[in-house]
């Protein structure tokens, strides 16, 4: 095992912020794993995990049973997890330019088709090393201006030429549920029902430059590029991502991280990452996918507090009651329903909300919003 810390760009005199990644395996051995955790630096339980995680991987590195890359980014977002305003973390966005974290990651297919297209040939994972060649020089000439640039720059570098990568986030109240590209389902279905989701969200390009479609999407947009510029060329998914929710922000604790990191170590042994004596048994599933473009976003008619009638996980039917916003001034209380049927995947904490505010979400199965299909 190997750490090395990354110095992000000084923001301000006297300061700088450090990201830390462990590697374990041979550098270039494939296939090769990126997880990082926290990049909205509130949602702590990836952290938890991923500190779970590490012991197991260094126990199979000294064991000689890292066939592969793995590489542990615990903290992925020592600026956000800097930031406190009265006593409560602020650690989606940046409070300097109020940019999520999460968002805003560079074109890579846009960025690195002019410098790959007149190369690639009729061998598959020689284009595969060509295009991953093309998008470490295009990181390694970024020259970034802002501390959050730098950190961009940096999560990228770690993960540009993996072929997985596993973004550990959690809702504020909700279920284990996968977010991910419809190319990289296959391969993440293992994994899902291996960590138990009870609600799978695909798209393609969902909008707004999250890491993990900055990274899978590029390939996919690259192959489509290739083909409408009339060049016969195979390009395969060089990277499988996913966004993995883990329950809710208040589930921190070592009974589900110890789960969770059992999880991530048997995917590792399932892809080959990681050598194991005995197959590893893949659970049935427990839900079926769904498009993002289906879930619902359920918000608040008026201000008022919030009671919920119905629990995360809790399958709902259209028209079935998910929450009472109470006027005290007025006395009304106002009607929450489901609008699709679905799991109710999750809710907000708060318990007080202004109007038009999100409420919860419904992953429903027949899609009907378009544009951004991404929260904020």
């Amino acid at each position: 095992m190997q750490r090395i810390d990354h110095p992000l760009l000084s923001q301000s005199l006297g300061s700088q912020k450090t990201l830390t990644s462990f590697h374990f395996g041979t550098p270039g051995a494939r296939p090769k794993v990126t997880i990082q955790a926290s990049l909205h630096a509130e949602e702590l339980p990836g952290m938890l995990a991923a500190h779970h995680l590490r012991p197991l991987l260094e126990a199979a590195d000294r064991a000689g049973k890292v066939l592969g890359e793995v590489v542990l980014v615990p903290v992925a977002n020592p600026i956000g997890l800097a930031q406190r305003l009265d006593h409560k973390p602020m650690g989606r966005f940046e409070l300097d330019t109020s940019e999520n974290f999460n968002r805003h990651y560079p074109d890579l297919a846009k960025a690195v088709f002019p410098q790959v297209k007149g190369a690639l040939g009729a061998d598959a994972q020689a284009n595969v090393t060509l295009v991953r060649k093309a998008m470490g020089q295009y990181l390694a000439d970024w020259q970034p201006t802002t501390e959050l640039e730098s950190l961009r720059r940096t999560l990228l570098t770690l993960s540009h030429d993996a072929d997985y990568m596993l973004d550990l986030h959690c809702d504020c109240e909700g279920v284990v549920h996968f977010y991910t590209e419809e190319p990289c389902w296959p391969q993440m279905a293992p994994l899902a029902h291996l960590l138990g989701s009870r609600a799978i969200l695909l798209a393609k390009n969902s909008g707004s430059g999250p890491i993990d479609e900055c990274l899978s999407g590029a390939w996919w947009q690259l192959a489509e590029a290739i083909k409408g510029a009339g060049i016969s060329a195979p390009l395969p998914q060089g990277c499988c991502s996913t966004t993995i929710e883990l329950r809710g922000e208040a589930d921190v604790s070592h009974a589900l991280a110890q789960g969770d990191a059992a999880a991530l170590h048997a995917f590792l042994q399932h892809i080959g990452v990681l050598a194991c004596d005995i197959p590893v048994q893949i659970p049935a599933a427990l839900c079926q996918p769904t498009p993002l473009a289906g879930s619902e976003t359920l918000r608040a008619p008026a201000p008022g507090v919030v009671v919920f009638a119905a629990q995360v996980g809790q399958q709902m039917r259209k028209g079935d009651l998910v929450a009472e916003v109470i006027d005290p001034l007025s006395g009304q209380s106002h009607a929450v329903r489901a609008g699709v049927d679905g799991v109710l995947y999750a809710r907000i904490r708060d318990r007080y909300i202004t109007s038009g505010g999100e409420l919860g979400k419904i992953a429903g199965a027949i899609p009907f919003r378009t544009g951004e299909l991404l929260g904020a």
